[in-house]
C-alpha cells in the first residue's frame, strides 16, 4: 500500500492565536511528511496542538507562519516568519548605524534593503499560494478534460456528439467547481456535533457531491446507498436523522461522508475516543478496510496509545504545540528517547496484574528534564528515520543511549 512518494508535507508550521497581548503558541515548529498509503498517527495530551494541526492543513484557520504542501502544491502559507525577518532586518540596521561611518550605513543599507525585498516578495507569493493554489488545480482540470474530449467530439458521430457533449459539458462544470483542498476531507471526534440535527443522513452524505457540482439526483442518490452499504448501514437509513442513531452509526456517517468525495488523504480527529471499546474496535476495522479498498492516506490523531501503535506505520509525538518525536510505530514503542514520548508509553495500562502491580509511572517534567536557556533545542534525526527535540549535549546523550 505504502509508497515512497510525498502526499502531504508540513514544514515549520505555526498557529497562534491571540488573546488581548497574549498569544497562545497552539501549534509552534512542526514538521513532518506523510507518504502516500500510510496512516501517520498523532498523539499527546489533550491541548498539545494535534487537533489545532489537523484542522489548519485542511485550511480551516488560516495558518500563522510555515508552509503545507499537499501533492506537490502549496495549500497553505503564512507570512509571519517574512514579517518578523523584515521587522529584525530594520532593528540591526538601526543599532549597527549608530556608530557607523557613511560607506559602512550606505552598505548596511543596503543589505537591509536585499531583506526587506527578498522577504516582501516572499510575502507575496505565500498570499498567492494560500488564495489561488485551488483556482490553479481548477483550471489544470479543465485545461486536462478539453484535451480529452474536444478530439473525441469532432471525431464522434452525429449519433454519439450530443451525448459526448453533455458528458463533456457535465465533467466540465464540475472541475470548474472542484477545489484541492477537498481532496483532503475529516472526520470529527465528536459525531453528534458534527452532524447538522436538521438534515437527513441524505442530505449529510451528499452535501459534498452538491457542492462540487453534481447534479444528477440518480446519481447523487446511488452513491449516497453505495457509500452507506460500504460503512456497515443500510440504504433505509438515508431517510433519517442523526438523533436516531447511536454513537457509532453516526461516526459510520461521518466516514461516509469523508469517503463519498474519494479523498486521497483523511484526517482522522480522535474519531474512536468519544466512542464505547468494542464499537472503536469496530470503527477502527471499517478504517482499514477502507484505506485497503481506496488506497487512502490517513492523518490518525488520538489520545489511546495502544491503538495508533495498532493502526499506524508511524507516529509523531506532540507536547505543547511541538513535535518532540517521530518515528516509525514499532520503533517508538521499542525506543523511546524523548522523556515525554517515556512517560506517555508508562501511562498505559495492559491486562496483566502482575504487569500492573510492578508498572512504574514517569513523571514528565520539563524544567528539570532540559536545560534550555544557553543552548537551544531542534528537531534532529537521532537514528535512520527516529526524530528527537533535543539541543547538542541532549543528542549526544540520547545516541548514546541508543547505543
Amino acid at each position: 500500500m505504502q509508497n515512497n512518494e510525498t502526499l502531504l508535507k508540513v514544514e515549520h508550521l505555526c498557529q497562534y492565536f491571540r488573546s488581548g497581548s497574549f498569544e497562545n503558541k497552539a501549534v509552534d515548529d512542526v514538521n513532518f511528511e506523510i507518504k502516500k498509503g500510510e496512516v501517520f498517527g498523532l498523539v499527546g495530551e489533550s491541548g498539545c496542538g494535534k487537533t489545532t494541526t489537523g484542522r489548519s492543513i485542511i485550511k480551516l484557520y488560516n495558518i500563522t507562519s510555515g508552509n503545507v504542501w499537499f501533492k506537490g502544491i502549496r495549500i497553505c502559507a503564512g507570512i509571519r516568519s517574512y514579517v518578523d525577518a523584515i521587522e529584525r532586518a530594520k532593528a540591526d540596521f538601526k543599532e549597527k548605524s549608530k556608530d557607523a561611518s557613511p560607506d559602512e550605513k550606505a552598505k548596511l543599507k543596503a543589505e537591509m534593503d536585499a531583506i526587506i525585498a527578498d522577504n516582501q516578495a516572499k510575502i507575496k507569493e505565500a498570499k498567492y499560494d494560500q488564495k489561488k493554489c485551488d483556482k490553479e488545480y481548477s483550471d489544470k482540470l479543465v485545461a486536462e478534460l478539453n484535451e480529452k474530449y474536444q478530439p473525441l467530439i469532432e471525431k464522434a458521430r452525429e449519433s454519439e456528439k450530443a451525448a459526448l457533449t453533455a458528458e463533456y459539458k457535465n465533467a466540465l462544470y464540475k472541475a470548474k467547481r472542484t477545489k484541492l483542498v477537498t481532496q483532503i476531507q475529516m472526520i470529527f471526534q465528536d459525531p453528534i456535533a458534527s452532524l447538522d440535527p436538521r438534515m437527513t443522513v441524505r442530505e449529510i452524505i451528499a452535501e459534498g457531491l452538491i457542492i462540487q457540482g453534481e447534479r444528477d439526483q440518480k446519481v447523487i442518490d446511488e452513491k449516497v446507498f453505495e457509500m452507506l452499504e460500504l460503512v456497515g448501514l443500510v440504504r433505509e437509513h438515508a431517510s433519517r436523522y442523526p438523533h436516531e442513531f447511536s454513537g457509532g452509526q453516526r461516526q459510520r456517517i461521518g466516514v461516509a461522508r469523508a469517503i463519498i468525495m474519494n479523498p486521497e488523504l483523511i484526517i482522522a480527529d480522535e474519531p474512536v475516543s468519544a466512542l464505547d471499546v468494542s464499537i472503536q474496535a469496530q470503527v477502527i476495522n471499517l478504517l482499514n478496510e477502507l484505506r485497503e479498498k481506496f488506497g487512502l492516506t490517513i492523518l490518525f490523531i488520538a489520545h489511546d496509545l495502544s491503538v495508533v501503535k495498532y493502526f499506524s506505520d508511524r507516529i509523531g509525538v506532540m507536547y505543547f504545540g511541538k513535535m518532540v518525536e517521530l518515528a516509525s510505530s514499532d520503533e517508538l514503542f521499542r525506543n523511546p528517547i524523548h522523556p515525554y514520548t517515556k512517560s506517555l508509553l508508562s501511562a498505559i495500562p495492559l491486562p496483566d496484574p502482575i504487569y500492573e502491580k510492578q508498572r512504574k509511572r514517569i513523571v514528565y517534567n520539563p524544567l528539570a528534564e532540559h536545560d534550555y536557556s544557553v543552548d537551544k533545542p531542534s528537531f534532529r534525526e537521532i537514528a535512520p528515520g527516529h526524530f528527537v527535540q533535543c539541543n547538542d549535549a541532549e543528542f549526544e546523550r540520547y545516541k548514546a543511549e541508543l547505543k
